[in-house]
């Protein structure tokens, strides 16, 4: 056969370079006191960007987990078998700690530390990163009983990935889950119906179906069951028993999803399951909604990972493509499109990386910072996931026609940002939660207005933002119908405020004109004049060697 043609003007593909050589990530490693991480974040960042971290991340997304009930000769067996690259892309988790170092490691930034390596992996693949925040989520969670906390923590914080089921305290590492939704009640977990049945040793026996259990295979579950009168109680429910025989939990079928192909999602049927209860009888949410939060932060982080990955190609493809006599990158509406986007990304992780500091300083005792991190987290939950698909979006878009094939990973992008919006409470319970929060904790509002005051006048647009927030926050009438603007409003003001305070000048000037100046369309590229968007864009683009 002749060659019909030679292929010019195409763009090298974005492989073996640095994922974490983002200025604004390394900028909140040293601002919020994990400097000491830089170089193992940068190891782990030259790994996500690696041809090798990028085919396991394809393969466990082309080859979803399939669900066996039963082996060849008819005996029950409840297992999801997955692609190795997903074994692959878990080993490389666990052994970087992004499940557990925290805990393990203790101390300034730790919290801060682990967001910006699960950021940086999240490149790679974001569906394994379901069970990576579930096991660093469990822990606190678990703390609340000290005698499964001693039996349990050290191997839910062990560097070794160690697959396949098994009695779990004869592994050498461990995988958490949790398991609280039903089909009658999806975000209202009171309205649960699954039984716990006290035994005389101290076990309890559980019935019910869970309507969507993420990472089936996992270890053990933070399980949520009625006990008798006293309502929902949180038990620990291990996929074996101590003896080696399989718990009666049984995996009904795996979901179909839009996206998240590489993760397994399950309903589940308990029939008479042994857990053990964590924490007081009765006190199920209360008991749980540490593992909740820390879940709800890695939501911010997948999304800001995804705007990352976004931008990250849009910049690289706006390189090296020419159109219409120049490249790209120096037309003036693309370069406008490619600026708000990564001040989208740029305000994302900031956010994020902040949270993380606060949580770090929340758990060594700091009541402000945990008064602050209690708002300050639905907020950022609701505003930053409500933006990523968006984005995603907007993204692929800078690729054209080769965005929108499969083979350009944009799609793969576009499908996977709506979960992190819906996991852990979609808008309107986010939205919700900020509000109880305010009615039920004042001092959480009061300290968030204060990091609001704290760079007044820094920024006349910041401040008329600021303005109009307490403005709104002052009229409570239908206050729960005006939520989702409130708290976009407060979300934007935070953003605005860590920017003014110590983002890159050229990120938080463009952020106050169009987020918070209304110089700004109803779409990405609709920055107002004057901005340097070629600061922006090169703080974005990555730098492949």
């Amino acid at each position: 056969m002749r060659s019909t043609h030679d292929v010019t003007n195409q763009v090298p593909p974005l492989i073996d370079y640095d994922a974490a050589d983002y200025p604004v990530l390394l900028e909140g490693l040293a601002r919020e006191g994990a400097a000491w991480a830089v170089d193992g974040v940068h190891e782990l960042g030259r790994l996500a960007g690696s041809a090798q971290a990028q085919q396991w991340g394809d393969l466990a997304e082309a080859h979803p987990p399939l669900l066996k009930t039963h082996d060849r000769y008819g005996h029950r067996i409840d297992e999801v078998e997955y692609q190795p690259a997903y074994h692959e892309l878990m080993r490389v988790a666990v052994e970087h700690g992004l499940h557990g170092s925290s805990w393990s490691e203790p101390g300034p930034g730790a919290h801060v530390a682990r967001a910006a390596k699960f950021l940086v992996w999240s490149l790679a693949d974001a569906g394994h990163g379901c069970p990576i925040s579930m096991t660093h989520a469990v822990v606190p969670a678990l703390r609340v009983d000290p005698v499964l906390a001693e039996l349990y923590e050290p191997l839910l914080t062990s560097r070794e990935y160690d697959f396949g089921l098994r009695a779990p305290l004869s592994k050498r590492g461990l995988i958490a889950g949790m398991s609280m939704t039903e089909k009658q009640g999806g975000s209202d977990v009171r309205a649960n119906t699954t039984r716990a049945c006290a035994q005389s040793d101290g076990s309890y026996l559980l019935t019910g179906h869970k309507w969507f259990t993420s990472a089936p295979m996992s270890d053990v579950f933070l399980v949520l069951a009625q006990e008798a009168d006293s309502g929902l109680s949180c038990f620990l429910l291990p996929r074996v028993l101590p003896d080696g025989s399989l718990n009666r939990m049984f995996l009904q079928r795996l979901k179909d999803k839009l996206g998240n192909h590489s993760n397994a999602s399950s309903e589940v049927e308990y029939d008479e399951a042994v857990a053990w209860r964590v924490g007081e009888i009765g006190r199920g949410v209360r008991t749980i909604i540490e593992m909740v939060n820390m879940t709800r932060l890695d939501c911010i982080i997948g999304s800001a990972s995804g705007m990352r990955a976004g931008i990250a190609q849009a910049t690289h493809h706006a390189t090296h493509r020419a159109a219409f006599g120049a490249q790209l990158v120096d037309q003036p509406l693309m370069r406008n499109v490619l600026a708000d986007l990564a001040i989208e990304a740029e305000a994302s992780t900031t956010v994020g990386l902040w949270l993380a500091g606060t949580t770090d300083r929340a758990l060594a005792g700091d009541a402000r910072a945990a008064a602050l991190r209690r708002v300050a987290l639905s907020v950022s939950k609701y505003f930053v996931c409500k933006r990523g698909p968006g984005h995603a979006a907007e993204a692929m878009e800078c690729l054209g026609g080769n965005g929108y094939a499969e083979e350009s990973r944009m799609p793969r992008l576009y499908r996977e940002a709506p979960v992190l919006s819906v996991w852990e409470g979609s808008g309107n319970v986010a939205a919700l939660d900020s509000l109880r929060a305010m009615a039920k904790e004042p001092e959480s509002m009061a300290v968030f207005l204060d990091e609001l005051d704290s760079v007044a006048g820094s920024d006349a647009r910041l401040d008329h933002a600021v303005a109009t927030l307490k403005a709104e926050l002052s009229d409570p009438g239908e206050l729960e119908h005006r939520a989702r603007r409130v708290v976009e409003h407060m979300a934007l003001a935070l953003q605005g405020a860590l920017l003014v305070r110590s983002g890159h000048p050229a990120v938080a000037d463009a952020f106050c004109a169009s987020r918070l100046g209304g110089d700004w369309g109803s779409a990405y590229g609709t920055l107002p004049t004057g901005v340097d968007t070629a600061a922006i864009i090169e703080r974005a683009t990555p730098k492949v060697a």
